[in-house]
């Protein structure tokens, strides 16, 4: 995404986006257990697929992390990296390309898996990275995404504009708009993708205080980087004031407070005419009473206009 491109388009500020990773890149082991975390669970569900995946592509690299943690599963022989950092590709493996996660620089059908963890989430056009990363997959092919849904960090969103009310009588956007799981699925389904699947998991983070928490986010390159964000450093005031209001709703007995992270994870396959389809709506070869061992009764209503037949 370019910075002549449309404001209807222009949700991020890219260009502050890899700012952002290629700093965090030089003391990232310190600060991404949580990208650890979430690569691993990804990586499980390919022990869930009864098949091979030989050619992989991980789509928007941020490390090693997600490369290790699928090593030796799905019967994956080769992995490339697309990295928008070079700092990412340098770390990401043995084969990289420079580019951005929506423009894809493969051909059509090259490969069958194409997979993604924490990347996705700073995409402008999800949808047209989606269907890039769908022309890309062999038929059959499958793609796996995990990002950041919208509940995540709601005590830290929540700290922020009450902080700001108070401080200047207003409110900017400071924390990334995630994706809705309710509509996930749907995106995928918008893509091309056959059998979308979008489901869930919650991670709650301990952190010694708000400004940890703070840090952390800094260190895994996920600050704000919104197209509309107020420019310059955050407030001093405005910052203790956030985490002063964090402390006081959300703090633990002990003094530590948790950070919500609600991870969405996106499963969906390149069409393929091997895989299973619905049949038409009447098309049935059985009666649901013989697959049940029933005996069937005729209600003696008959469905007309105006009428539903009998439940």
């Amino acid at each position: 995404m370019n910075e002549t491109e449309t404001d209807t388009l222009r949700i991020f500020d890219r260009p502050a986006i890899r700012a952002h990773r290629e700093r965090a890149a030089r003391d990232l082991p310190a600060h991404d257990f949580l990208m650890r975390e979430v690569a691993d669970r990804l990586a499980d569900r390919l022990d869930d697929m009864r098949r091979s995946f030989p050619l992989a592509l991980e789509l928007g690299c941020r490390g090693p992390a997600l490369a290790r943690a699928a090593a030796g599963r799905a019967g994956i022989e080769g992995w490339t990296g697309a990295a928008p950092t070079m700092a990412a590709a340098r770390e990401a493996a043995p084969l990289a390309a420079l580019a951005e996660e929506e423009a894809i620089p493969f051909v059509e059908g090259v490969f069958d898996l194409v997979i993604s963890s924490f990347a996705l989430h700073w995409v402008n056009d999800l949808p047209g990275a989606l269907l890039q990363a769908r022309r890309c997959l062999k038929p059959d092919g499958l793609f796996l995404a995990a990002l950041p849904g919208g509940d995540s960090l709601i005590e830290l969103r929540a700290a922020l504009l009450e902080a700001e009310a108070v401080i200047s009588g207003g409110a900017s956007p400071r924390v990334s708009p995630f994706v809705d799981l309710r509509d996930a699925a749907a995106l995928l389904q918008r893509a091309g993708f056959a059998l979308p699947v979008a489901d869930v998991d919650t991670i709650t983070v301990s952190y010694s205080d708000p400004l940890a928490l703070m840090r952390d986010l800094r260190g895994m390159g996920e600050t704000n980087a919104m197209a509309a964000r107020p420019r310059g450093f955050l407030r001093r005031d405005l910052l203790l004031e956030a985490a002063r209001i964090y402390q006081a709703r959300h703090g633990e007995p002990d003094g530590r407070i948790p950070a919500t992270f609600q991870i969405v994870f996106l499963t969906g396959w390149a069409p393929d005419a091997s895989q299973p389809r619905a049949l038409r709506p009447g098309s049935a070869q059985a009666r649901l009473a013989e697959a049940l061992g029933s005996t069937e009764i005729e209600s003696g209503i008959k469905a007309g206009p105006g009428r539903r037949g009998a439940t």
